[in-house]
């Protein structure tokens, strides 16, 4: 019994002497949780664009998303519709589909376009290259319809191109209906779609020799010159500017898609739904100083650089060099080492024809040691057709007696 009592006791003193402690912890305050890390390229202290709907900040040449604010929202993108449209333009330029001197002829429903326009008359000719001119500079509603129809024959065939390379793209958030941005329903992109499209129609450097112009004539031997001022006052008064499209309609409010490059560092800004052309160019120059204090490119493959030889089975052509059409590069915070960094060109095994401009083919990947920094996506810069079985024939025949 007495030995009962002493272990009852020691229990109840154990207990006793274990109350403090517990109750301490019950109470203890639970330490702060540390701030959430940003993504690697992404201050937590960037608050651009301010005053748009949405907006993106974008490294062209990577394609690494810098900021982002409601990037996915799908929104009217008003003119900046015009971007797709030009970039189904090069591709047909660059695939020998068209030149630059071919002439264009509006049809009556081009010509009734309303909005920006050139006032192109029913019948009228003008060349790819003034075309061009009247889209980038002067957002004309009438010369993207023009256009559409010279490289689709309708309109609506134009328009199931755009949402066919939008899709080739991933650009999920968007869906065309017309090749102008014209209010009409179902029509919407997003901040992103808008960066994506752009940066590939950035890999085209041509288009910027277009969209840099500040101002140009149309018609210039008529009797009537057309004077076009560029809708994007950037490339005067932003150094580096040289681009890209302008948009507005009252639903859509004041849209931007713009790039500029300092340094041979290209960055692309988009924003949507800004209150007006003051503050959307601010914001966007705002973005820009941004981006070129915070960031640096290292190059990886120069624009025009050999990046291989890409083997094409059943093709009119055997092989296909791969030249870069446009640079490679990694996005790196300023003062970041650049050592070991080196790249593999991975080709999906050997194609067979047809293969298509724009046609994934295989990636670019950039280590930094084992580390993979990015991977890039390699298209087809050209199209190849299937050869016919009599060049197939006598293309095995030479391969026998080489």
């Amino acid at each position: 019994m007495k030995n009962r009592s002493i272990k009852l006791c020691i229990l109840i003193l154990a207990f006793a002497l274990a109350l403090p402690a517990a109750a301490f912890a019950a109470v203890e305050p639970t330490p702060a949780p540390g701030p959430k890390p940003s993504a690697p390229n992404q201050s937590p202290s960037a608050n651009l664009a301010a005053s748009a709907r949405s907006a993106i900040l974008m490294d062209a040449d990577s394609g690494t998303v810098i900021y982002e604010k409601n990037s996915h929202d799908k929104l009217p993108p008003a003119s900046i519709t015009k971007i797709m449209t030009l970039l189904l333009i090069m591709e047909a330029l660059d695939d020998g589909k068209i030149k630059l001197s071919d002439k264009v002829q509006t049809s009556e429903y081009a010509a009734s376009m309303g909005g920006s326009q050139i006032f192109l008359e029913p019948g009228e000719e003008m060349s790819v290259d003034d075309m061009i001119k009247g889209i980038a500079l002067a957002s004309g509603n009438d010369a993207s319809v023009a256009m559409a129809e010279k490289l689709a024959g309708t309109e609506q065939q134009f328009v199931a191109m755009m949402n066919e390379r939008a899709r080739q793209l991933g650009m999920n958030d968007t869906q065309f209906s017309n090749p102008n941005g014209l209010p009409v329903a179902n029509h919407f992109s997003s901040a992103h779609d808008i960066a994506v499209m752009s940066r590939e129609l950035l890999k085209h450097s041509e288009v910027t020799k277009y969209t840099g112009l500040y101002q140009d004539y149309l018609r210039k031997s008529s009797e009537k010159p057309f004077w076009l001022v560029n809708t994007n006052k950037l490339v005067r008064f932003y150094s580096g500017a040289d681009g890209l499209k302008t948009g507005y309609t009252s639903e859509a409010k004041y849209c931007l898609s713009a790039t500029a490059k300092r340094d041979n560092m290209r960055v692309i800004a988009v924003v949507m739904g800004e209150p007006d052309t003051k503050t959307r160019n601010a914001e966007v120059s705002q973005m820009f100083d941004y981006t070129f204090a915070q960031y640096m490119n290292h190059s990886i493959i120069k624009e025009g650089e050999s990046m291989g030889t890409l083997k094409i089975e059943k093709g009119v052509a055997p092989e296909l060099p791969l030249v870069a059409k446009h640079a490679y590069s990694v996005l790196l915070k300023k003062g970041s080492q650049t050592k070991d960094i080196r790249y593999e060109l991975k080709i999906n095994g050997p194609l067979k024809a047809p293969v298509q401009i724009g046609q994934p083919i295989g990636k670019l990947v950039v280590y930094q040691g084992d580390q993979v920094l990015k991977e890039f996506d390699v298209d087809a810069p050209l199209s190849v057709e299937r050869a016919g079985w009599w060049k197939l024939l006598k293309r095995s025949f030479s391969g026998l007696f080489a």
